[in-house]
């Protein structure tokens, strides 16, 4: 196992009704910034609630965070917060809004004179952030409990991610209820996007960490049974619960401990978000097979492993397999042509940016741009 320091700042609401608890979390001395997307959390009521808890706050709101949330609109908040002097965000809505949060707050905050410095160094450049909070109403990123952001630029099509310890949410409200009006292909990408941030850290080599394996294990074969349950039946509680709660310790930092990490599904997903427009989850499920087949000699013993654990099957192949099946029995596809994108052009267009970034990829830094290339035109 190797060396590691563990600290998750953020305090956790869980539970129907806790929204009225950011009352007493959000400070009375200064504006907030009420940071959400499309309106829906008008529709399902959660706007109402927050604004019920917060009627003893003065509130500035900042509604329009995209999807995949912009660089270009992220700028215009934190002209917001520094015209309405606020000194605390609120993060109302899914892992976009958090994301875009987290970027507000480090920008709110920075001194240099380019912020998307902020994002090319990856955060390492943040040395301080406006404090933050979430009301979360779609579990997928984990972005509640953790310092993760990922941020697009639409004048450059790029789409990369910065962390810093400086943006863990100093709460997070989980009232699973709020999630129940989701449509299902929210839900479907949520799952998905809970699964592989665990594969991102459980699936490289084995490192002598038998608890990590078997809590990202179990969090695995509980996402496999729950997943297709909250989305056949979406107004059950006890299923959304549990799935609202396996997608945040998927990602809060807790099972990277002490172990090698691979990423690099998530770094080509960016790139074909960035040039496509998929959702981040679709991505997922296209190159995850493909990064597994690529790499099977040195993943095969934790392949196995999973295989055998999870799905009670024998071989590396037959665990991708499964894995692959799961993805269709929630609706995801699994290749570039189910999106109508060209796999020969989508490969040469990765390839082309990693090459000029100088990006390598694996947790033995052994993926470089022509791999990627190759992986791209094997998931056609």
């Amino acid at each position: 196992m190797q060396n590691f320091v563990y600290h998750n700042p953020t305090a956790i609401l869980f539970g129907r009704g806790m929204i009225a608890e950011v009352a007493g979390r959000v400070p009375v001395d200064a504006p907030v910034l009420m940071l959400y997307g499309g309106g829906s959390i008008k529709r399902n009521g959660v706007y109402d609630q927050v604004k019920a808890a917060l009627k003893a706050h003065e509130v500035v709101e900042f509604g329009g965070i995209e999807a995949n949330p912009l660089y270009e609109t992220c700028l215009r908040a934190v002209e917001v917060v520094r015209s309405s002097q606020a000194r605390f965000l609120l993060a109302v809505g899914g892992g976009s809004v958090l994301d875009a949060a987290k970027f507000i707050a480090a920008c709110a905050c920075y001194e240099g004179p380019d912020p998307w410095e902020i994002l090319r160094s990856h955060g390492s450049v943040v040395r301080a952030a406006l404090p933050l909070g979430s009301v979360l109403t779609l579990p997928a990123t984990g972005s509640e409990s953790n310092g993760n952001s990922v941020i697009s630029r639409a004048a450059t099509r790029e789409k990369l991610a910065l962390f810093s310890r400086h943006v863990f949410p100093v709460f997070s409200v989980l009232d699973p209820e709020t999630t129940f009006s989701l449509p299902p292909k929210q839900v479907r990408n949520g799952v998905v996007d809970a699964l592989v941030h665990v594969m991102e850290q459980y699936m490289t080599y084995p490192a002598a960490a038998p608890l990590q394996d078997r809590l990202s294990e179990s969090i695995l074969q509980t996402l496999i049974e729950t997943g297709p349950v909250t989305l056949a039946e979406p107004g059950d509680y006890e299923a959304r619960a549990t799935l609202v709660w396996s997608a945040t310790l998927a990602l809060n930092t807790l099972l990277a401990c002490g172990v090698p990490q691979d990423w690099s599904t998530h770094m080509i997903g960016h790139e074909l978000t960035a040039f496509y427009g998929l959702d981040h989850a679709e991505t997922l499920a296209i190159v995850l097979p493909g990064v597994w087949r690529h790499q099977l000699e040195s993943k095969q013993a934790k392949l196995e492993q999973y295989g055998r654990r999870v799905w009670n099957v024998g071989t590396a192949e037959d665990a991708i397999t499964r894995t692959e099946a799961f993805f269709h029995s929630l609706g995801m596809p699994t290749r570039l042509a189910d999106y109508g994108i060209d796999a020969r052009e989508a490969a040469e267009k990765v390839r082309a940016r990693f090459v000029e970034r100088k990006t390598v990829l694996g947790e033995r830094g052994d993926l470089g741009p022509e791999a990627v290339a190759r992986i791209l035109i094997a998931r056609a």
